[in-house]
């Protein structure tokens, strides 16, 4: 069928003029809404819980779900939630907010400043404090949640809104679809998710069309020796002038043993040895933190400290049978990468309805990680978008006077990185859930 010029010059912009009011009054609609959203981001500021302890805030935001006709599952990778909206026939959309905090002290400043101490798992009596952000993340997902209901006239599918417990440990997605996620609520067809990012002006968006974050492992190593009296070193061995070896030698992983243009980092976070100054004790431990951007780059570094460890002691004269123990943990979280499709969907709806000017280019500046790969890299694999979206004033980013994230001053500017959240996200949503 052939349609006239000028009709269709016509039916371009009635479609753009729709689009504009629409996006008009969404941006209207979250203004109205921040109150409530504000006095449910200072709630869950004030009461932070940390990792797969998140009962409370799980609490809060499965009542605020159910609310709004959310059908909510609970205790999924034990405090984890996945509340469905069912509004027709078409794709589902898993979007997620993890919930967790930190065991840091906050220092005061705010007059919601958390004050909250907890047991945690290990038994230790720690401060706590959301100093990553989750808190906004939860706001945000609740404040998405509200929209939709909403706007139900202009989306078809089904909604999945997850609350994961244990981002900061890593594990708790991992611990969420082993629990039965997908079999409980169904496998989604796209994945989104967000986090403030403090070096970023607040309310603006980033993201990249693939690699967003770097691998995280942790890996400890138990370096055991013979004890002995300080003055008769010859009468042992001793485990911190071999960790101290096994620290020097790993450096040489990173310079010496991947290419110099290929991102890798191992830090050794933690050293602890001994009781007494002429002592030489039996154990050593060394806790490590490996980063890398490729899974081939990851998997190289893991076995060069095994290797570096076993063949470091042995040099030292350390017996077969006690060889240092080196321990990596399950709960290692992959690249989180973007689906370059899907991310280029994704930002198109959101500048249309946002502005070019809404977005800030991103640049991977350090190698942080998150566990969000493991909740979309099933069988089959969810097709995945991550964002950030700015948390500080740009005044203090200018001068240099912000803290970042896991400091006890970190804090972001809740109204404008809580409604460019929303916002951003609400259209992305509707994006993928658009009727055709």
């Amino acid at each position: 069928m052939t349609r006239h010029p000028i009709l269709a010059i016509a039916l371009v912009a009635i479609a753009i003029h729709t689009s504009l009011a629409r996006a008009d009054s969404l941006g209207e609609a979250i203004a109205d809404d921040y109150p409530y959203l504000e006095s449910l981001f200072k709630h869950l500021h004030a009461n932070p819980e940390l990792s797969m302890q998140e009962f409370k805030t799980s609490d809060r935001l499965a009542k605020e779900l159910q609310q709004l006709g959310f059908k909510v599952a609970r205790e999924i990778g034990k405090t984890g939630l996945a509340a469905t909206l069912h509004n027709g026939d078409g794709p589902m959309l898993l979007i997620r907010a993890d919930m967790d905090g930190l065991p840091v002290q906050e220092k005061p400043g705010l007059d919601y400043a958390s004050t909250q101490r907890q047991v945690n798992l290990e038994g230790k009596d720690m401060p706590v404090m959301h100093a990553c952000g989750h808190d906004m993340h939860v706001t945000s997902l609740v404040g998405v949640a509200r929209r939709m209901v909403e706007l139900k006239d202009q989306w078809s599918g089904t909604l999945m809104l997850v609350g994961q417990p244990g981002e900061e440990a890593l594990g708790g997605a991992k611990a969420m679809v082993t629990d039965g996620l997908y079999e409980r609520v169904g496998h989604p067809d796209f994945a989104l998710a967000l986090h403030v990012i403090a070096k970023h002006p607040a309310g603006k968006i980033a993201f990249s069309d693939g690699l967003m974050y770097s691998s995280a492992d942790t890996v400890r190593i138990n370096v055991r020796t013979r004890a002995t009296h300080g003055a008769s070193p010859h009468r042992g061995h001793d485990p911190v002038v071999i960790g101290s070896q096994i620290v020097l030698a790993l450096q040489n992983i990173v310079t010496r043993e991947i290419n110099p243009i290929e991102p890798a980092l191992i830090t050794v976070g933690a050293f602890n040895a001994g009781t007494a100054p002429n002592v030489i004790t039996d154990l050593a431990r060394l806790d490590i933190t490996v980063r890398a951007n490729s899974e081939a780059t990851r998997a190289q570094l893991l076995k060069s400290i095994d290797r570096v460890a076993t063949n470091t002691a042995r040099a030292a004269g350390i017996p077969e049978d006690m060889l240092p123990e080196v321990i990596v943990s399950p709960d290692g979280a992959p690249t989180t990468t973007n689906d370059a499709e899907l991310a280029r969907r994704v930002r198109g709806a959101m500048e249309r309805g946002m502005g070019a000017d809404a977005f800030v280019d991103w640049h991977q500046t350090d190698m942080g990680a998150e566990d969000f790969p493991d909740m979309v890299n099933v069988t089959p694999p969810i097709p995945s978008v991550y964002f950030e979206v700015g948390g500080t004033a740009p005044e203090q980013l200018a001068s240099g006077e912000w803290a970042d994230h896991h400091s006890p001053l970190f804090r972001i500017e809740p109204e404008v990185s809580i409604k460019a959240g929303v916002e951003a996200m609400t259209l992305a949503a509707l994006e993928l859930l658009r009727k055709d």
